[in-house]
């Protein structure tokens, strides 16, 4: 009898083998799975992620793109202090 591994799991094992540098080896004894399995999920994300699939949920596009917004907003603040930190420098230069 298989076991069944749903596609979370999987993705995160390879993640770890992909990502994070750790060896498929080591994951399959700690984990308590077939090295077979795990080369098998790290080469079919490593296809994935080549073919640039990469699904977000709705929720995390809002939360990346809030904090997109914010950094564009801060960005423009410090480039306004910039603006009036030359335009004093010029003066004084005068």
């Amino acid at each position: 009898m298989s076991k069944r591994y749903d596609p979370e799991f999987k993705e995160y094992i390879a993640k770890l083998v992909v990502e994070e540098g750790n060896k498929a080896s080591d994951i399959s004894k700690e984990m308590d799975l077939s090295p077979k399995n795990i080369s098998r999920w790290v080469s079919i994300y490593r296809k994935k992620s080549k073919a640039g699939e990469s699904y977000i949920t709705p929720g995390e596009f809002k939360k990346r793109e809030k904090e997109l917004l914010d950094q564009i907003n801060e960005l423009k603040e410090e480039n306004e202090i910039i603006k009036k930190a030359a335009h004093i420098f010029m003066k004084s230069q005068k």
